[in-house]
């Protein structure tokens, strides 16, 4: 007899693998909605989370624009990924239940409620709340039409000479088809009066026939040039005024439709499925592989469709017979479509309205590297640990920097994830290799929507004399991780820097990560043996220090909080704190329900995703989850378990999620040195006690902040910030 999950495994026969392996994420677990939150549902509470901070008008005003345009940026991923994924199951008709007791279709209709409420919710903040706020510090975004004479008058020199040249019109008709329209691209599309000796002609002939009249429009459409900012700036005697480019394009169309009578223009974008389909076992060359499928991106099938509400209904018409889209999936919105030009204006004006922003912050040198100490030596003597953003990223440049050019160093080994357009630690592998130093680097070209930037680093990193290789069949390697072998006066030694954040020097400025530098022996032979793994066949017997997924880590998460509920049950005490981005995977939510039973106290600090459903009476009432949205992007993994009091607390790159714990390489490794763990304990209990930046999820799964009445603030941000 077929078990539960290889039924589904034949249903998403043809599907691509990763829709496949989304569908098959905890097929074992009978599906319960008293015991699990649905994914998708749970993912736009983050993001409602993250417009709450726009609509907060304690927050900065043009901080405020920057959540709106991460909130919309966010939206936009969650379509060409999550919904796509969920249109590629509905195609095969795929019919099991998830997690939460939902059909696809139900999560796609319930989807659809809760992300047009999210949409409007977005547009009411930009133009009942944001565009006021700007407009009482003489900062304005405004349409065409609503500005004076002159300055309508400086836009149209604009359009004619710098817009009108780029600017492609393209007509349909019988000859012309209807042209490829990108993904996430804004548009304008166009009707058009047929000429008068078109009409006459045309005339006569039907009334030659003895046909009735039939009114007859041309259709056009051009793309919004991006290749041009999206805004332009006019300084005006009343302050600084932005008008988007889309708007002066549509003011001057008599100039691109010359003696033709323009009946009606509207604005459109549509997303398409950004997912990857790729066969690794099939794809002979998978650099090759990728690279086709980062291109075929813009083909792919139009999951939604958004238009402004004004559109007219003949446009309207035209737009969903020729692009066949089914009017449930357009989005119609009050405002300009496509938000996240926000982050431009901010970019833009930032400087001359500091009063409008965070303070200034400057990450802190890091306390555990004492000033002018050669980074070998300190990490030699102890192990240290740095916390980002609130310290500098600067000691993981300097380590892999000093590494290229250090005569006693042997070889570098690096896995990459996530690096800058500009990479320091990317250069510094380069000269490596040319020191004639042995250089390794795992680049993950799956990394999404950072394949085309990790193509071109792992080209040029083989070009520099770099052993490059692109991770194992089936698996994304997500883990952090750089080892340093150096030749001393007494032997080899390995170095090593492991972190729960990305290697990249731009966003340790804005997400929350800890890196851990040490020189342990038994961390460094596992080390060794986990690139040979990457890069050989090797599976070594057993592990010391470094616990890595998939073959060990969901296991050892599951036994160690087992643990915690058998010495709950034998009176003893117990604890867990895990802080994480997401909380997915149904084997350990059921098993941080049987520890709660037995009375153990769990604090959860999860970002975004959770399908738990804390304080349940009888289930999960010793379970509280809070979730922490600020200027900073929380982004580090932290395990604590209290263990009869030996406190062990373990750092990783992975989540609590299928997908982390099953099919992706990742690491889990203890936090052991006395200060450093008393350095993650101090963050953690900042965290917990946070009480201006937490969002408490309730067990009817809505969110909500804490009564501050006779309470005492705190903000574990600003908080860590002085610490």
């Amino acid at each position: 007899m077929s078990t539960k999950k290889e039924k589904k495994e034949k249903k998403l026969k043809g599907v691509s693998t990763e829709v496949a392996h989304s569908a098959m994420d905890n097929a074992e677990i009978e599906a319960d909605s008293d015991r699990y939150f649905n994914r998708e549902l749970s993912w736009l509470e983050f993001n409602n989370r993250i417009l709450f901070e726009s609509r907060d008008t304690k927050n900065p005003l043009l901080e405020r624009l920057k959540f709106l345009s991460i909130t919309a940026s966010n939206m936009d991923e969650f379509y060409i990924v999550r919904v796509a994924s969920l249109r590629d199951l509905m195609s095969v008709n795929y019919d099991e239940l998830d997690i939460s007791g939902r059909t696809v279709k139900q999560q796609l209709e319930q989807i659809d409620e809760k992300a047009r409420n999210s949409m409007s919710l977005m547009y009411s903040t930009y133009t009942r709340s944001l565009l006021p706020s700007l407009k009482n510090h003489q900062i304005y975004i405004s349409d065409y039409d609503d500005l004076d004479d002159h300055a309508k008058e400086v836009c149209d020199e604009y359009f004619q000479s710098t817009l009108y040249p780029i600017l492609t019109p393209m007509a349909v008709d019988s000859s012309r088809p209807f042209p490829l329209i990108y993904n996430r691209q804004l548009n304008l599309c166009v009707l058009i009066d047929e000429r008068e000796e078109d009409r006459e002609l045309r005339l006569a002939k039907q009334e030659k026939k003895g046909k009735v009249y039939d009114p007859y429009y041309r259709f056009a459409t051009l793309q919004v040039p991006t290749v041009v900012p999206r805004l332009f700036e006019l300084r005006l005697s009343t302050g600084v005024c932005f008008v988007p480019i889309e708007q002066i394009i549509r003011a001057n169309l008599s100039s691109l439709f010359i003696g033709a009578n323009v009946l009606a223009s509207g604005f459109y974008r549509v997303m398409r499925n950004a997912d990857l389909d790729i066969d690794e076992d099939e794809a002979e060359d998978l650099l090759k592989e990728i690279e086709e499928q980062v291109r075929k991106r813009r083909f792919g099938e139009i999951i939604r469709m958004e238009i402004n509400d004004d559109m007219d209904i003949r446009l309207f018409k035209l737009l969903t017979s020729s692009l066949k889209i089914s009017k449930k999936d357009v989005f119609s919105v009050s405002g300009p479509i496509d938000l996240t030009f926000l982050m431009k204006v901010y970019s833009k004006i930032s400087d001359e309205f500091p009063q409008l922003c965070y303070h200034n912050f400057t990450p802190a040198k890091p306390k555990m590297f004492p000033e002018g100490m050669n980074i070998f030596d300190a990490i030699r003597q102890k192990d240290r640990l740095v916390h980002h953003p609130y310290e500098s990223f600067d000691p993981v440049v300097e380590f892999v920097r000093q590494a290229a050019v250090d005569p006693k160093v042997l070889a570098i080994k690096q896995t990459l994830y996530r690096v800058s357009s500009s990479s320091p630690i990317i250069r510094s592998l380069a000269e490596a290799a040319q020191n004639g130093k042995q250089v390794m680097v795992l680049v993950e070209l799956k990394a999404r929507f950072d394949e085309e930037n990790n193509i071109n680093w792992a080209k040029m990193l083989e070009k520099a004399g770099c052993h490059v290789i692109y991770g194992l069949v089936g698996l994304k390697t997500h883990s952090k991780i750089t080892l340093v072998v150096r030749d001393e006066d007494d032997g080899i030694r390995r170095y090593l820097h492991l972190a729960t954040g990305n290697y990249n020097d731009i966003t340790a400025k804005i997400y929350t990560d800890i890196g851990l530098f040490t020189a342990s022996e038994t961390f460094g032979v596992d080390a060794s043996e986990f690139f040979n793994t990457l890069s050989g066949f090797s599976e070594p017997p057993e592990w010391r220090r470094l616990i890595p997924a998939p073959t060990r880590m969901k296991k050892y998460f599951l036994e160690k909080i087992r643990a915690e509920a058998k010495n709950a049950k034998a009176g003893k005490n117990s604890s867990i704190i895990a802080k994480m981005n997401s909380l997915v995977d149904a084997s350990i939510i059921d098993a941080l329900y049987e520890a709660s039973c037995a009375g153990v106290k769990i604090d959860l600090i999860v970002r975004g995703i959770c399908c738990l459903r804390p304080g349940v009476p009888g289930l999960s009432e010793n379970i509280t989850v809070r979730s922490i949205t600020g200027r900073f992007l929380e982004h580090s993994r932290i395990y604590y378990f209290y263990n009869d009091g030996q406190e062990d607390i373990y750092l990783s790159s992975a989540d609590w999620m299928p997908r982390n714990l099953i099919r992706r390489v990742e690491l889990l490794f203890p936090v052991e040195d006395p200060d450093c763990k008393a350095r993650v304990m101090e963050v953690l209990n900042i965290e917990l006690e946070d009480t201006v930046r937490s969002h408490f999820l309730s067990a009817d799964g809505n969110y909500h902040k804490l009564d501050l009445r006779g309470k005492q603030k705190l903000d574990s941000q600003e908080e860590l910030q002085i610490h």
